[in-house]
């Protein structure tokens, strides 16, 4: 499908026709012209969605009976849970890249990807299809790949984390950024190499940490997804019951 070989990777025209009878005619057609204009003009699809953290998408992918739509910031759907999988609202470098000019507006971020039957569509935020994805439209993604900064450490089977550049002597406890207390940890994918989140489990619990140590998550979860959440939206995937996943913010708020 599709989907999975993917990377990571809107003109009114109007005519008034004016009567040259009279100056006053010719005041109230254009009077009731412009009306026209300001009334027809749409509305962009998405303006109008609530907001209660500015840090995050408006729309959030929420699966219910096990199909996948968008919530609003109130947990409202929006978009219907009617896909076998979705993706957030943003860019698609395939499309954006696409040989077929005609289609590369459909790669910019008030898309989002979508499957369903086996068919991959972009929507825009009103969720309606706007596009359905073909091999020949897809173009090459230019991606620069941004070193990290920080790794994971394995020290007497804890985890820990070290920052490369000053890191030589596993015996001297002052140059690990994290000693290796944790049971694991794995640095998230983000735009912000040198303060990236950091899933970690302590006392057989999930919960993110920033690489000064500082809980940014409480260790309350039985799974974070390790996934692209953190670089797309600003949030995280996880489940308490290791069955039913959804998406909390930095502020561990869900939606």
């Amino acid at each position: 499908m599709i989907l999975r070989k993917l990377k990571l990777g809107f003109f009114i025209t109007l005519a008034v026709f004016a009567s040259a009878q009279s100056k006053y005619l010719k005041s109230k057609s254009l009077a009731k012209s412009k009306t026209a204009v300001s009334s027809k003009v749409p509305k962009k699809p998405g303006s109008d969605l609530p907001v209660v953290n500015e840090n995050i998408p408006l729309l959030i992918p929420q699966k219910k009976n096990g199909k996948s739509g968008f919530v609003n910031q109130k947990s409202r759907f929006v978009i219907q849970p009617e896909y076998d999988l979705v993706m957030f609202f943003g860019e698609d470098c395939n499309l954006l890249n696409s040989p077929n000019e005609k289609i590369r507006k459909f790669g910019t971020k008030d898309f989002a990807t979508v499957e369903k039957n086996g068919i991959t569509f972009r929507i825009n935020k009103s969720g309606k299809r706007v596009y359905q994805y073909k091999n020949d439209d897809l173009g090459k993604c230019n991606l620069t790949l941004q070193k990290a900064l920080f790794h994971a450490y394995i020290l007497h089977g804890k985890y820990g984390i070290i920052e490369d550049s000053k890191f030589k002597n596993p015996s001297d406890r002052s140059q690990f950024a994290i000693y290796p207390d944790y049971q694991y940890l794995y640095i998230m994918e983000g735009n912000d190499v040198a303060n990236p989140m950091i899933v970690a489990t302590y006392n057989d619990k999930f919960g993110v940490i920033d690489v000064n140590n500082k809980i940014v998550i409480p260790f309350e979860y039985s799974d974070i997804k390790r996934n692209y959440s953190w670089k797309l939206g600003k949030m995280f995937e996880v489940t308490k019951d290791d069955k039913n996943y959804y998406y909390i913010d930095s502020d561990n708020r869900s939606y």
